[in-house]
């Protein structure tokens, strides 16, 4: 495979995950103000606090959207692991995107229904960034490529196939 191929492949690739990433996460934009409109205008709960409920629900259907479908074939030991280091970084774009809201909110009064939603919608964005990046590279690892570890037990299994070098030592 040439390099320009190569590198044509991995582009391909990751245009495919982007994809499959917005869409859970477009999905879970849609639960999350669904679920914050609902608990803003039924209960007597904050604005904040309702946003951030509805961040965890939105949370929790995200996770089965990436691990079922954006990142299905990735690694899949060690489920304990991922859903801890999950948590971990969902929690941390709750803080960014709750965190916006909480200054338009209590630091600019702005706190008008079409506000709330405007800044929820900016802090999601700004969180989202966040998530992909820790989530495709913390969480949802990426299983070794199925040539090199062909290679490798091949090379391990037929010590002639061991450039010389490799045999002296």
């Amino acid at each position: 495979m040439s390099e320009r191929s190569a590198l044509r492949s991995r582009l391909e690739a990751l245009v495919r995950e982007v994809a499959k990433f917005g869409a859970v996460g477009g999905a879970g934009v849609v639960v999350n103000f669904a679920v914050f409109n609902l608990v803003r205008h039924l209960t007597e709960v904050p604005v904040v606090r309702a946003s951030i409920i509805a961040t965890v629900v939105a949370t929790g259907t995200n996770y089965l959207g990436y691990r079922y479908f954006t990142y299905r074939d990735r690694d899949k030991q060690g489920r304990t692991k991922e859903l801890t280091l999950f948590l971990l970084f969902s929690a941390i774009g709750l803080v960014i995107e709750n965190g916006l809201l909480y200054v338009a909110t209590y630091g600019f009064h702005w706190d008008s229904p079409i506000q709330s939603n405007i800044f929820k919608f900016l802090g999601i964005g700004v969180a989202t960034l966040f998530r992909f990046w820790s989530y495709r590279t913390w969480v949802f690892r990426a299983l070794p490529a199925r040539e090199a570890v062909e290679t490798a037990e091949s090379f391990l299994a037929d010590p002639a196939q061991r450039p010389r070098s490799a045999s002296r030592k």
